[in-house]
């Protein structure tokens, strides 16, 4: 469907790649991997159309539609996120205003043959592309993106940029072009949407390419590895482990080859010194010479590119209750994200926070780094605590016009740190230091803000998406660096890679509180998952979405208590909501009996043979609109109800309180 052959790309007289072939047909999930600067993202826009190459050709089947995830997303106003999805596929919203045309020209004077062909026409156009499951495949889409339903009916521009990556993500799913490009998609998106984002993506009919540095993602969504490094090529067959391994394998088969031809070159070499001033030798000498000039040198296989060495300076012990959140509230505006928090973090932890986009896992780290205040309650330090805060803003925060070393001198005791050396660690060395922000990538200036981070020793570390930014060689260093760091760490991130490298305990974010799980995050998955069998409650990949809020350390008696409370509750529950339930489902049998009624009409509807009796069609068509309009009626309905149930359920929780 879309082919590079012999493509190169420079910047000025720097070459990216050149002579590089990839072919993206159907059934190829392609991961594209290589470090910081290797020319990804180039490539991508070769791809897109965006940027000619400078060499080779690309070529696009006729008809093919190509598709692409970008970081950068033009915000639109007016619209809900909803509608903004939906609006993503054009030729069904068309047709279905079209069809609305016809259907009441039909009738009005359904004895119209041309009428009656072009409405039969559009009518397959449009469930051939699925046009009456359009808005319900639009909302699926967005809730898997983690959008509710309240969201989904926002205007696009009250979001934040990640919530606009998302949106557009979902116009893009929806749209279901031939070939999808995607740079990052994971950046912005929690594990519960990542997880959902995989299935799709395994299930996709057409092609897809991948730029991503998340390695558990490329190995549960690709089929297929292209390295693009030291400006060639190379592709594997497999996932992301199969390509680490193919890739140790090639290399080692390389430097065998390679150490044999050193051998060879150096005999003849010896045999050449040897018997050089000798006449009977000469025609001998005289072929090696030439045979060594046309022999092509097997290069030696660069190991994995030099990356930065991290190292914690040792910091001071601290006491043994590194911080703790004692009846914390805090909210902003009408909107309330904790109350009655208590956590307690101890020395040596190493804790990730799990939990969906705007269940509170940044506030929760702000409140713990002291980057914001409870509203009520208390935050206590213990003795000794320094605390360092890594967000992911820290890059916005670097000064453009200052060179790396300038920015490092004005962010650290320079009698205790010597700037330069620091530099070095994270692969500034020499002139490299004196590069002023504004032109560094963002790979670069993520390593520049870990830097200012590092460069002074703090016992507790709270960090928010420490590796986003960074190619897969920097982040095996910063997991490295972090497991074997002595202090403590608080940390958010969606590289479960990191998570699982890194983390020895488990804060699970959601509904107003945060429970400590002191176990490693396979535990932690495995143990809920297993609770979610038995409760409403559980786990969706990783994340709490129904636990009341805990606090860590609870007794046995404690637990059971709390389960009896909890019984307690479910029973005012179900008494308060019972009569809304019963005729809840009473509704929900009736529509679904509707809808099973608008399904046959449209079957009928769709079948040729129909249109041959021109009063046939106008019953159908009749009968189509009463069946629309007793879905919406009772969708109305069952809507009402459930926001119905909602508010009893709520009112009881308010009592109980």
């Amino acid at each position: 469907m879309l082919t590079l052959t012999g493509v190169g790309a420079s910047f000025g007289l720097d070459v990216l790649f050149d002579d590089v072939s990839l072919q993206i047909t159907p059934g190829r999930r392609i991961g594209l991997v290589g470090p910081n600067g290797a020319g990804k993202t180039t490539l991508l826009k070769i791809l897109m159309g965006e940027r000619d190459p400078d060499g080779g050709e690309v070529s696009r089947a006729k008809g093919v539609e190509v598709g692409h995830l970008r970081q950068d997303v033009a915000e639109t106003r007016g619209r809900s996120a909803l509608e903004e999805v939906i609006a993503a596929a054009g030729d069904v919203t068309a047709l279905a205003s079209r069809l609305a045309e016809l259907e009441a020209a039909v009738g009005a004077r359904g004895d119209d043959p041309e009428l009656l062909e072009e409405y039969g026409r559009v009518l397959e156009r449009f469930e051939a592309l699925d046009g009456y499951t359009l808005e319900a495949r639009a909302r699926k889409t967005l809730a898997g993106l983690g959008f509710g339903e309240e969201e989904m009916g926002r205007d696009v521009a009250t979001f934040s940029g990640g919530w606009m990556m998302r949106i557009a993500l979902a116009r893009l799913l929806l749209r279901a072009p031939d070939v999808l490009l995607l740079d990052e998609p994971t950046n912005h998106l929690d594990l519960d949407s990542i997880a959902w984002f995989e299935g799709v993506l395994a299930e996709y009919a057409g092609a897809v390419l991948i730029v991503s540095h998340d390695r558990d993602f490329l190995d549960a969504t690709c089929n297929r590895i292209a390295e693009l490094d030291g400006g060639t090529l190379t592709e594997y067959a497999g996932t992301y482990t199969d390509y680490v391994a193919q890739r140790e394998q090639r290399r080692a088969q390389q430097a065998a080859a390679a150490a044999n031809q050193e051998r060879w070159i150096a005999q003849q070499e010896r045999f050449i010194e040897r018997f050089r001033a000798k006449n009977t030798k000469a025609t001998q000498v005289q072929s090696r010479v030439k045979m060594l000039e046309r022999t092509e040198r097997i290069g030696t296989p660069e190991g994995d590119r030099k990356t930065m060495r991290l190292r914690f300076p040792e910091p001071p012990r601290s006491g043994r209750d590194v911080v703790a959140l004692e009846g914390v509230r805090k909210g902003f505006g009408g909107h309330l994200v904790y109350d009655g928090l208590d956590l307690v973090v101890e020395r040596g932890q190493k804790a990730v926070l799990v939990g969906p986009n705007g269940a509170g896992k940044s506030t929760l780290l702000k409140l713990l780094a002291g980057v914001l205040d409870p509203d009520t309650g208390t935050r206590r330090y213990g003795h000794h605590v320094e605390v360092a805060y890594y967000a992911q803003h820290a890059l916005d925060r670097l000064d453009p016009e200052r060179t790396a070393l300038e920015e490092i001198a004005a962010r650290v005791d320079t009698s205790r740190v010597n700037p330069r050396s620091v530099l070095g660690a994270f692969r500034f060395p020499g002139e490299e230091a004196d590069k002023r922000v504004a032109v560094l990538s963002g790979g670069e200036r993520a390593r520049l803000a870990l830097a200012t981070l590092m460069a002074d020793p703090a016992n507790l570390l709270c960090m928010d998406e420490p590796t986003n930014h960074l190619d897969v060689a920097s982040r095996d260093v910063v997991e490295e660096a972090l497991a074997a760091y002595p202090g403590t760490v608080v940390l958010i991130t969606h590289d479960r890679h990191l998570i699982r490298a890194v983390a020895d305990t488990v804060i699970a974010v959601g509904d107003g509180g945060a429970t400590l799980h002191p176990t490693g995050y396979e535990d932690y998955l495995a143990r809920h998952a297993a609770e979610a069998t038995r409760t409403d409650a559980g786990l969706v990949a990783g994340h709490a979405t129904g636990t009341a809020p805990a606090a860590p350390r609870r007794s046995k008696a404690d637990a059971a208590e709390r389960r009896r409370a909890e019984a307690d509750e479910r029973q005012r529950r179900y008494a308060a909501t019972k009569d809304l339930r019963a005729e809840l489902a009473e509704v929900e049998a009736e529509l679904e009996a509707a809808e099973e009624e608008e399904r046959r009409l449209e079957a009928a509807l769709a079948d040729p043979e129909a249109y041959e009796d021109a009063g046939r069609v106008r019953e159908l068509v009749s009968a189509h609109g009463l069946a629309e309009e007793r879905v919406a009626r009772l969708t109305e309905r069952w809507e009402g109800l459930v926001d119905a149930v909602d508010q009893a359920e709520a009112a009881v929780a308010r009592d109980r309180g």
